[in-house]
């Protein structure tokens, strides 16, 4: 009644399947054997009509598509694990993603066009380093290169080779209707993976979802659910950053966007209890205008009065 449609990156249970089929649109099924890829570093519609951008406007998207892939490399890399501990994403990684994807797009050449890049294009151009490349992120030489990024081309290479391969490694292949009142991205088939996956999973579409958003025809309203954001949470801190970046970088008025929880402890259980992805999940939990708390037992009442002030 209102104009708004909703968005759904990332129905992990089918719990929104009835209300898409009830108006009328078929939700986008990810998993192994379906035919439908994502792939999270799409340029979306900054993207566009890039030949005709004039030199400052090519500037300003850039900036913005090169932050967000940035955010999300980060926050794949370090939902690894070793030893039990996340994977380090240093500045000197952050340099060498960030000068591969712009050698990758040929914006670092000045190109009048963008070429669309995938994780396992990145992948290989970090494990088979250019010349151009050891040398933009000052390496002494090649096997200096390698030496300084093992860590972070093993954590990428996982995501490509490891229970996600197939669904978020290639260009995408799903043409979405915005038009419609209703778009969702199931991911209930990657259930019995695990929450890891899943997580991994969520990270992605959320990503590739809000470079969709980034430009919207005026008027065009939507309500964006991220449901289970949770199992991101559990990722670790840099996944944790990546979703609050991800809703901070979503700052059109014209968009609501829902998180959902199944209590408030979810938010505490994405690390330890003085870290700094726990500080970030409760600064989630506040930033929210309007919470809406269903039916809980005597002991998430108390733990909500304590967390809330209520």
């Amino acid at each position: 009644p209102y104009g708004y449609r909703v968005f759904i990156p990332g129905d992990t249970k089918d719990e929104y399947e009835p209300m898409c089929r009830a108006l009328g649109v078929e939700p986008f099924v990810i998993g192994h054997g379906m035919a439908a890829r994502v792939n999270p570093l799409a340029f979306g519609p900054l993207g566009h009509s890039w030949e005709t951008l004039d030199r400052t406007e090519c500037q300003r998207r850039a900036a913005i598509i090169f932050s967000r892939w940035l955010v999300l490399i980060r926050g794949l890399v370090g939902s690894q694990r070793v030893a039990g501990q996340p994977v380090p994403f240093g500045p000197s990684d952050a340099v060498a993603v960030s000068e591969t994807l712009r050698m990758l797009t040929g914006f670092g050449a000045g190109a009048t066009g963008l070429r669309e890049v995938t994780i396992p294009q990145l992948w290989h151009a970090l494990n088979e380093p250019s010349t151009a490349l050891v040398t933009t992120c000052r390496y002494a030489d090649r096997q200096h290169f390698l030496d300084e990024t093992r860590v972070l081309r093993d954590a990428l290479g996982s995501l490509v080779s490891g229970h996600l391969a197939g669904l978020f490694d290639d260009h995408t292949t799903i043409n979405v209707d915005w038009r419609a009142p209703i778009q969702s991205l199931s991911l209930s088939r990657l259930e019995p993976l695990g929450d890891e996956a899943v997580g991994i999973a969520l990270t992605c579409v959320n990503s590739w979802g809000q470079a969709m958003r980034e430009i919207a025809e005026p008027g065009d309203m939507r309500i964006v659910v991220r449901d289970e954001t949770w199992r991101q949470m559990r990722l670790g801190p840099e996944a944790m950053k990546s979703l609050d970046a991800n809703l901070r970088l979503s700052r059109r008025d014209a968009d609501i966007q829902i998180l959902l929880a199944h209590k408030p402890s979810d938010m505490l259980s994405a690390g330890d209890a003085n870290s700094q992805a726990v500080a970030i999940a409760k600064d989630l939990l506040h930033l929210c205008d309007v919470k809406i708390l269903h039916g809980q037992d005597q002991a998430v009442a108390d733990e909500l009065g304590t967390m809330l002030g209520l």
